[in-house]
């Protein structure tokens, strides 16, 4: 039997943090995502899906495994989505009192606003110029 798209599971990144609310109250506040979908047994959030245009991301609270090890974290790690206009997601961001530097073209033609979660991730929202 041929799969069809709606057989795939969309990949979303998948980003341990330290502190939960604190992460969601950066992307949801800060940086204007909404949250899709969460996890939250005992009432305790766990997960969460947040959306921004056709940004996806799962955040998930990083809790220490049996050995006493956090989650494996790739703090470095770029991640890329797509946005409108880079630059007028600047002027909003820096109107929420984000320090971020402006916008630039990278080589290969798209206009590129990198910036830091509090976690360290660092994620680039960028535009065909």
């Amino acid at each position: 039997m041929a799969s069809t798209s709606s057989d795939l599971q969309e990949l979303v990144p998948l980003l341990f943090v330290d502190d939960l609310s604190r992460s969601v109250d950066f992307y949801i506040e800060q940086l204007g995502f909404d949250i899709k979908l969460t996890w939250e047994p005992e009432g305790t959030l766990f997960w969460c899906r947040i959306e921004r245009g056709n940004a996806a991301l799962m955040l998930q609270l990083a809790v220490p495994d049996e050995d006493g090890t956090a989650n494996e974290r790739s703090k470095g790690v770029g991640l890329f989505f797509n946005c409108g206009d880079a630059q007028a997601m600047y002027e909003e961001l820096l109107s929420k009192g984000l320090s971020l530097e402006p916008p630039q073209v990278a080589f290969y033609g798209m206009n590129q606003l990198f910036l830091r979660d509090p976690d360290g991730y660092e994620l680039c929202f960028q535009n065909q110029v």
